[in-house]
């Protein structure tokens, strides 16, 4: 049985916050009655380990901002990402599907979807149609101005599946179609406003003048600004720590004894760390911090190939925390991610929760938040009387992900059970979470039983899709 527990004292020692007693309010009644329906702001950083928040057992750097979120939050420790890489796990987000039912199960798809380049290589991405009802749409219709800032990652290269063609009011970040002329670096000489492209001055030319994480900040104080009297849904997807290693300046980290490219990672955090701070300041000083539930954290585990020093890196400031592998693997330092909710009165303050969740949940939670109906064919469920601090029974729930581009690779949670099939031909290997976070020993022939629930399941866990076919 999960619990939610409150923080230990060395956690809120960490955090220079102590704990405090609140009376909650009654469930929502699926917040009919409009004085209960919250903002949402949903803020997302890109290829950030479970291990690279001070609040998540970060030593070597610091992140006392959104430490502080986690101080007047709940801290859940044991929450997935929708997938191990950046676009399905965004499509699992916005659909609350998961990535045996979800449109876009990879970055790149086998057959059919979009063809356009990465670099001088060709190649084809999957996105959402308008057949897919998303978070943007779910939100809509209840009565929400909703927006996006950043990466969105789920258009392919067509020119009419933008975050504007799915539930979106207001978009400013970048796109699939046009990454290769208008971002190739953390320095981008063109953004999109809604449909416009338009040139940023200070960067033209090669100029370094105005850093992508800042960009986004600044039009999240905007977007904030400009709508703080209705009710709003923002998704805030930040790129920082994604690759490449790049930062206007090292901050306090420059002096350390590291190699540059440890000194530059742990910058890149920091500046987003000190950007979110800004836009929880915001939200106080505009008065609508209170009426507002703020959730933070990661796409996917830390990024760990490509390079020997993107190994080096997350290796240094150990980016997955105690688990084993990166993005890209299944195993749960791809997949688990850091997850913090926070809403003055209403979330339990300094708590840590054990409950297992995913991406796929987000659409029902904000759906129960707004009053909404979420779409019948979901597989994520309401977390909001966990939020509350109330009890929930999620001990027997499946939660699902498959992976392409290693063959075809499936992973599930069960209980304290997380089993991995890493070819497609081979038998389930099987860890107990409980006693091996680290997923250092296969125990299936210890469980049996287990294993073959674990079968069962996985014979109706998916559907099959025409752009990944097995």
């Amino acid at each position: 049985m999960t619990t939610c527990n409150i923080g230990r004292r060395s956690f809120l020692q960490r955090i220079g916050l102590a704990a405090a007693t609140i009376s909650f309010p009654s469930y929502l009644r699926a917040a009919k009655a409009t004085d209960d329906r919250p903002n949402i702001v949903f803020i997302m950083a890109d290829d950030m380990g479970y291990g690279d928040l001070g609040c998540f057992g970060q030593k070597k750097f610091e992140t006392p901002n959104i430490d502080r979120i986690a101080g007047e939050g709940m801290r859940f420790t044991h929450c997935y990402a929708g997938s191990t890489v950046c676009a399905p796990s965004r499509s699992v987000l916005m659909t609350g599907q998961h990535t045996g039912h979800t449109r876009v199960r990879g970055n790149m798809c086998r057959a059919g979807g979009s063809v356009g380049y990465k670099g001088k290589q060709k190649v084809r991405r999957m996105y959402l149609t308008d057949e897919d009802t998303t978070i943007g749409n779910v939100l809509q219709k209840a009565g929400y101005h909703t927006g996006i800032i950043g990466k969105w990652h789920l258009g392919g290269y067509k020119a009419d599946a933008t975050p504007l063609d799915r539930g979106f009011d207001e978009f400013y970040g970048w796109l699939n179609r046009t990454y290769e002329t208008i971002y190739p670096t953390y320095y981008p000489a063109k953004r999109y406003r809604n449909r416009e492209l338009y040139d940023i001055t200070a960067n033209q030319n090669g100029s370094k003048g105005y850093y992508h994480t800042d960009i986004c900040s600044d039009e999240a104080l905007q977007f904030l600004n400009k709508n703080k009297g209705r009710r709003f849904f923002l998704y805030l997807a930040y790129i920082n720590p994604h690759d490449p290693l790049e930062v206007p300046d090292l901050g306090p980290y420059a002096d350390k004894p590291w190699p540059k490219p440890m000194k530059t990672y742990a910058a890149m955090i920091h500046r987003l760390d000190q950007r979110v701070g800004k836009v929880m300041r915001t939200l106080k000083e505009l008065n609508i911090d209170e009426r507002t539930i703020v959730f933070f954290c990661s796409d996917n585990g830390p990024r760990s190939g490509g390079s020997k020093t993107l190994t080096e890196v997350a290796e240094f400031f150990e980016s997955n925390g105690p688990f084993q592998g990166y993005k890209r693997d299944m195993y749960e330092g791809g997949i688990r991610v850091p997850m913090i909710v926070r809403w003055p009165g209403k979330v339990p303050v300094a708590k840590t929760c054990d409950t297992p969740w995913y991406f796929a949940d987000f659409l029902p939670t904000a759906a129960d938040l707004a009053g909404a109906e979420p779409p019948k064919n979901i597989d994520g469920v309401s977390l909001l009387p966990t939020l509350l601090g109330r009890e929930q029974d999620l001990h027997d729930r499946f939660l699902y992900w498959e992976f392409f581009e290693r063959g075809f690779q499936q992973a599930v949670r069960w209980r304290n059970f997380k089993a991995i099939r890493l070819k497609q031909s081979e038998p389930l290997l099987l860890f107990d979470l409980a006693k091996d976070p680290g997923e250092q020993r296969n125990v299936a022939a210890e469980y049996p039983e287990a294993v073959a629930r674990i079968e069962r399941y996985l014979e109706t866990a998916r559907t099959d899709s025409p752009n990944w076919p097995l």
